[in-house]
């Protein structure tokens, strides 16, 4: 048993109810504080998870839990990467073991799991238009809660943040804005007179002091003119010292920046904060990772981590000789393409080491441009380039690339430009679950005119597939799975593949599999292990293309075999399977022919590891044996 297993938990487990966090002494508070790291540490030790970043907001909690009852009042987090905290002040203790595990709780906020959870998450910079929308809800309904948003983690680096912090300045209505700042959003900007201005301007007393005093000034001869000097002199007097002027200018009241690791000092400036009419905006400072110092050191390392061991911070050991990731590979392959060829530029959305450009902009910095959480603009600036001769790949996790849609369609596509988009984490992610699985892109891309959409069986495919990109004058987009796959290197020079040419990698005479990206080999297993037992002859292809579509080689198989069972890691709805089942009525060559798909259902998959959700879903190489079974007879 570790160190942080064997430390009790005075008083962690006496809270029977959020609320009873604010009868606690400023003592027990610290000890509360020590002890749901504790709790946090050791779980995601073994779970995984975003650590760093709930770890460093484990005061403001506590300080939002005094000043808020969080079953009346709407706590919004943003991202969902801050929340684990709360989620163990709100009745998840005793589950929290089971984070992000199959059937466990989620590693994010999500309402059907909790009444405390007031808004699901686990995309970026949502929570001040939730929040809003909230709020705007709750004046039409004539109720008096308060809803707070806390963002913070790079969030505030989106446009959705600022469309709603605009919305929310111009309504007027009473809105909290807690800006957790970790030094991932906007930099520190601390001095004596900013934490003067943050104690003393959230007062009741200067509040109304400031109120009387601009109706008397507006009373005087050329009162209003007076007024207007006044106003510009405080804003100027503020944004010198404190970066509130950016949000007085969307009409917010900026309080800050506040110590975010003193609850004494957050839980009074939230208890003055109640009482200002119209959107305010508390900016509070916190350290990533606190409470621990390997993921202080390291808070990139930290912010989603695989299991580690809790007293060193050290990864578990495992293969000494493991194959390279799919992100490593195609981070390599860029690298190789970019070092000769000046004009590729590497373009992501506050993801390099997620996306595996870490090192090419280490040793590329002139060809990479990391955008901040902006997909939207990532696209269109890539637009931009290619209009002037360059070649930019936008390299964005599938799930994230759901938010550029309109830029894909009308900036890029429509008029046929040479953008390059590598999709990181399509099909199941596991552990993060329903928020980050890529399970829609290959039904959202295939049908816009002027795209290729490839999706390679191992490695070396996704190197040539890159390389085939680079070469094509439009745009084109590969998706690629999470982790590792077979183990397969790329060639030195990989070899482009022409558009819409499938591989046969087995032939076959009864069955034709027809298979996609990451499931090629696990039908290839299947197909081995049924025709072993059965004396059966299955063919398999390798489609590698969705768009377009390998036709001849298709059309080749359902002449020949008449039984044909199409596998993807996408929805069924749209996918690759709704396009082969197309070409087939388009063909006229359904008549006589049996069609069997597999893919993901209509419905969010759950979280959990990859190899127990394909096991379920009947996408891992028993699963597909089953389906040839059944396609048999």
């Amino acid at each position: 048993m570790s160190d942080f297993e064997q430390q009790s938990l005075r008083i962690l487990t006496t809270l029977a109810d959020p609320g009873e966090v604010a009868a606690l002494s400023p003592e027990d508070l610290a000890c509360l504080a020590r002890e749901i790291r504790q709790v946090i540490i050791s779980t995601v030790s073994m779970t995984g998870g975003h650590l760093a970043p709930s770890l460093g907001v484990v005061e403001l909690t506590l300080a939002l839990l005094r000043a808020f009852n969080p079953a009346r009042d709407k706590i919004v987090w943003d991202v969902g990467h801050q929340a684990y905290a709360y989620k163990i002040l709100t009745g998840r203790l005793e589950s929290f073991h089971t984070l992000r595990t199959f059937g466990g709780i989620s590693g994010f906020p999500k309402r059907s799991e909790s009444p405390y959870d007031h808004f699901g998450v686990g995309h970026s910079s949502t929570s001040i238009s939730a929040a809003l929308g909230m709020a705007m809800a709750r004046d039409m309904d004539k109720k008096d809660h308060h809803v707070i948003s806390v963002i913070g983690d790079g969030s505030m680096t989106a446009g959705l943040a600022y469309e709603g912090l605009n919305q929310a300045g111009g309504w007027g209505g009473k809105l909290i804005v807690v800006l957790n700042d970790n030094e991932m959003s906007i930099a520190k900007n601390v001095g004596a007179l900013s934490l003067f201005l943050s104690r003393k301007l959230a007062h009741r007393w200067v509040l109304r002091l400031k109120k009387d005093m601009e109706g008397w000034i507006k009373s005087l001869p050329y009162g209003q003119d007076l007024m207007g000097y006044v106003r510009r002199g405080e804003e100027s007097f503020k944004s010198f010292f404190t970066p509130g002027m950016l949000f007085e200018a969307f009409r917010f009241n900026y309080l800050g920046p506040i110590d975010g690791h003193d609850v004494e000092r957050m839980s009074q400036v939230f208890e003055e904060v109640k009482n200002i009419d119209g959107p305010v905006l508390v900016h509070v400072l916190t350290k990533k990772g606190k409470g621990y110092v390997p993921a202080e050191s390291n808070p990139t390392y930290f912010h989603g981590v695989g299991c580690f061991e809790p007293e060193t911070g050290l990864s578990e050991p495992g293969s000494a000789v493991a194959p390279a990731t799919y992100t490593e590979v195609f981070g390599n392959t860029l690298f190789q393409k970019a070092r000769t060829n000046p004009r590729i530029i590497a373009i992501t959305a506050a993801m390099p080491e997620g996306t595996g450009l870490s090192a090419f902009a280490e040793k590329l910095p002139g060809q990479f441009v990391d955008v901040g959480i902006c997909e939207q603009h990532a696209v269109t600036f890539a637009a931009g380039l290619a209009t002037q001769g360059y070649r930019p790949v936008v390299a964005i996790y599938s799930t994230f690339l759901q938010r550029s849609y309109d830029q894909i369609v009308h900036d890029v596509c429509l008029q046929n430009l040479p953008v390059t988009f590598c999709l990181d984490r399509g099909g199941l992610v596991g552990e993060d679950g329903p928020t980050h699985h890529g399970a829609f892109d290959l039904s959202f891309l295939r049908h816009i005119p002027n795209l290729v959409l490839m999706a390679p069986k191992d490695e070396a495919e996704l190197a040539r597939m890159l390389v085939t990109a680079l070469a094509h004058d439009g745009p084109a987009a590969i998706r690629y799975p999470r982790g590792m796959g077979v183990g397969a290197k790329p060639d030195l020079r990989p070899a482009p593949i022409p558009l819409g040419q499938g591989e046969l990698v087995r032939q076959g005479t009864d069955i034709a599999v027809i298979a996609i990206g990451s499931r090629v080999h696990p039908c290839l297993a299947a197909a081995k292990a049924f025709c072993a037992a059965t004396g059966a002859s299955v063919a398999v292809l390798n489609a590698r293309f969705v768009k377009p579509l390998p036709e001849a080689e298709i059309m080749e198989l359902a002449g020949a075999c008449k039984k044909l069972l199409v596998v993807e890691e996408n929805a069924l709805s749209g996918g690759f399977g709704s396009a082969v089942l197309e070409l087939l009525a388009d063909k006229g060559a359904l008549a006589g022919l049996t069609v069997k798909r597999l893919g993901l259902p209509d419905a969010f998959v759950p979280q959990g590891p990859q190899k127990t959700l394909r096991e379920t879903l009947g996408l891992d190489t028993a699963g597909i044996e089953k389906a040839l079974s059944e396609l048999m007879g």
